[in-house]
């Protein structure tokens, strides 16, 4: 079978967030432990899984991902790495239907020039919680203030400036326990765009090292939390989030009610066949 690794909310190789697409043959799923180890062979956030339905289904394609360790809930990113892969080895274009395990039918639309846009279920950040004991130490500088996404159970910190979210240093260990202490899947940091930041409106980061993400370099799924908090703060519905890890990727934001549209681009940097 097909196997690609795709570049997510980006327009060049070797930045954005990889991912790897598995296009499985008609049928049924392989064995749940098949595709964890294919995901921990791949080693990137997030694997991804696709499987056709019949014609009669409420979805083209069943959609399934897998961080090196364990299943996801969602992933936004190897959602829009399967659209792109699905365009370059089949012709899709426009609407691509992917049914979920745990948010139903995800819908990709592909546009002429290339961009792909996510329409996921927003993961409102709620109300403000008490920063957790050991959060500023694990991060290495302490939030102004912190929300829990129960949507996606992430916790949202938020800090003054881009620069500080830039210069996190991590204690790994430190995360993974506090993140396994609070039953969270990770954390996302986040702190407004630099005064005359050019093209992004606040910046991001995400951590979940428990899951095997230390760093995910672009977390489409994070900016379900991230796309309202900043649209009620800044007071616009589209806006333009900057993730600045090392890899760094842009995703262009748009809240539709319960929905929120994520946009971004694509690259296929490897084509190939898995032989397992």
């Amino acid at each position: 079978m097909r196997l690609f690794v795709v570049d997510a909310f980006t327009d060049r190789p070797f930045s954005g967030n990889p991912a790897a697409v598995c296009l499985l043959p008609a049928g049924q799923w392989p064995q749940d432990a098949w595709m964890q180890r294919i995901a921990a062979e791949m080693n990137h956030s997030e694997t991804a899984f696709a499987l056709p339905l019949p014609a009669s289904s409420e979805a083209d394609w069943a959609v399934r991902w897998f961080t090196p360790r364990v299943e996801a809930g969602l992933c936004g990113h190897a959602t829009l790495a399967t659209a792109h892969a699905l365009r370059a080895e089949r012709g899709l274009v426009g609407a691509v239907r992917f049914l979920s395990r745990k948010h139903g039918v995800l819908v990709t639309h592909a546009d002429a020039e290339g961009a792909i846009t996510l329409d996921f279920p927003v993961a409102a950040p709620g109300t403000a919680v008490a920063v957790p004991d050991g959060l500023a130490g694990a991060l290495g500088a302490a939030p102004e203030t912190a929300f829990r996404s129960d949507g996606l159970g992430d916790l949202l910190a938020v800090f003054a400036d881009e620069a500080t979210v830039r210069d996190l240093r991590p204690d790994f260990d430190a995360v993974a326990e506090l993140t396994t202490r609070e039953a969270l899947r990770g954390v996302i940091v986040t702190a407004p765009a630099a005064e005359g930041a050019q093209g992004h409106d606040f910046v991001s980061r995400f951590f979940a090292p428990a899951r095997g993400i230390p760093e995910d370099p672009v977390t489409g799924s994070a900016h379900t939390t991230l796309a309202p908090y900043w649209s009620a703060r800044l007071g616009r519905e589209e806006l333009t989030g900057l993730q600045v890890s090392s890899r760094s990727g842009l995703v262009r934001t748009a809240l539709s009610g319960d929905r929120v549209h994520l946009t971004g681009n694509a690259v296929t940097v490897l084509d190939g066949t898995l032989h397992v």
